[in-house]
């Protein structure tokens, strides 16, 4: 049997196990608000018993591990959900920039060119300004000044549009290599947490807390870029992007890069061999996807609009004569949203402004009228749209696009959210069951040190018991 000492060895198992397990809960309360932390337990088991004359005698309990509640398949779930999420947030953040800088205030779910709404401020109203500048003249009401100036209000929204998506590319292209830094430093990360975790489990120990910390960091990397996992039988984490390996056990084997595919293009590569890498999720695709997507075609019919508007303005205006009989200028100079502007002698001298199909003094206005009826001139080179309509047009393509990522952002993050609270409910902290546990544990370690007390006074018994020698 036990006897009093080997009970006393068995209360004390079950003070130090009761301990640990109250440790244990008030860890768990303590990371009640890390969204990294999954919910521990502490494993208690029967210590080996002993074969007495009566029997099977037990020696109380030990604390023999202490685990935590992960669910791998949700954690894949999510860390799958992370890379779209971050991919279509990226692609919204991007669109809405290039309509902030467009000057134009979109209605949603736009469907057509009639949808769009537009700004006094924005290019649709200054092409608008400039028709009806040239058909003032037709009534006497305007002046060539009035003209040149709404031209150059035209021009100037072109150039300025331009450049700010411009802009809106090179910050892309700036968010991509941002990215790639970042993911580099993720992957570093995750294999030096392979490493640390691996030393920890190899003993038979546990590193519940570096598994968090890796968890959390494999979800930050999907959020930019896709990614594959493969969890290896000595507690490490494979990682690979576009079917080539970065992380292998403890060890970053490969790393990602930039590089210019042609025209300030920034496309992916592995750091090894060069090798182009498919991204199709995450923040990095997102922006490669608006940059060489929506805003690419953006920025392309708005060059097409403003060549267009070059071409048929001075096609009309070449061949009208000024008041003095001057004729064969252009009127508008470039061939794109970038370059075009006002011929600059007529910005300097509007008086040259050939509106009349005629020469000499008193000319009629018949090149400011067809210049006015351009307003309304179907455009084959614009999918037989006048210019008006074209950029309207633009206008709503942007706004669809927008919707379309909106939607889709929309539907991943309800799909992340409610993956997320599946995984809180399954491994989060409950403080109400921790509370409950801490009581448990409370009391069942009272009732240990109960014992040892009851022990002690049994002891002092014994030793009181001692016989006394006579003299």
């Amino acid at each position: 049997m036990l006897g009093l000492f080997g009970t006393l060895n068995l209360a004390s198992r079950s003070l130090a196990a009761q301990q640990e397990a109250m440790s244990v809960a008030g860890q768990n309360m303590a990371n009640v608000n890390n969204s990294a932390y999954a919910d521990e337990q502490a494993v208690i088991q029967t210590s080996d018993s002993i074969e007495t004359t009566a029997g099977e005698e037990g020696t109380g309990v030990q604390v023999v591990s202490i685990t935590e509640t992960r669910d791998s398949l949700l954690d894949n779930q999510i860390q799958s959900e992370n890379s779209v999420t971050g991919s279509f947030t990226a692609q919204q953040t991007a669109l809405q920039n290039a309509e902030a800088f467009l000057g134009e205030e979109l209605s949603s779910s736009s469907t057509s060119s009639s949808s769009s709404s537009t700004s006094s401020d924005g290019l649709s109203a200054m092409l608008s300004n400039l028709f009806n500048s040239f058909s003032s003249m037709t009534t006497g009401s305007g002046d060539a000044a009035t003209v040149v100036q709404a031209a150059q209000e035209v021009t100037n929204q072109f150039n300025q549009v331009s450049a700010n998506l411009s802009q809106v590319r090179s910050n892309l292209n700036t968010s991509i290599q941002n990215g790639v830094a970042s993911c580099n430093q993720d992957l570093n990360e995750i294999a030096t947490l392979n490493q640390q975790i691996v030393q920890a489990e190899a003993g038979g120990g546990t590193a519940n807390d570096l598994v968090d910390t890796r968890q959390q960091t494999i979800e930050n990397l999907a959020g930019m870029v896709n990614i594959s996992t493969s969890a290896q039988s000595n507690g490490s984490v494979n990682i690979s992007i576009g079917g080539v390996s970065m992380v292998a056990g403890g060890s970053a084997v490969n790393g990602l890069q930039t590089y210019d595919a042609g025209g300030g293009q920034l496309l992916i590569q592995d750091e090894n061999s060069a090798t182009p890498l498919s991204v199709t999720g995450g923040s990095i695709a997102g922006n490669i996807t608006a940059r060489d997507g929506a805003l690419s075609t953006l920025q392309t019919s708005l060059d097409t609009l403003a060549s267009q508007l070059v071409t048929q303005v001075n096609n009309i205006y070449s061949a009208g004569y000024d008041s003095s009989g001057g004729t064969g200028q252009l009127f508008f100079t470039g061939n794109s949203a970038a370059s075009i502007g006002v011929n600059s002698a007529l910005v300097s001298d509007p008086s040259q402004f050939q509106a009349s199909s005629t020469a000499g003094a008193g000319g009629d206005t018949q090149i400011a009228l067809a210049l006015a009826n351009l307003a309304t001139q179907t455009v084959p080179a614009l999918g037989n749209q006048s210019l008006s309509q074209s950029y309207a047009q633009t206008v709503a393509n942007l706004g669809n696009a927008i919707d379309t990522a909106t939607d889709q952002l929309n539907t991943s993050q309800a799909i992340s959210t409610s993956l997320t609270n599946q995984r809180s409910s399954e491994s989060g902290v409950s403080i109400d069951q921790e509370m409950t546990n801490v009581m448990e544990f409370q009391k069942a370690y009272e009732a240990s040190a109960q014992l040892v007390t009851t022990l002690d006074n049994m002891m002092e018994t014994v030793i009181d018991m001692k016989p006394t020698t006579d003299t």
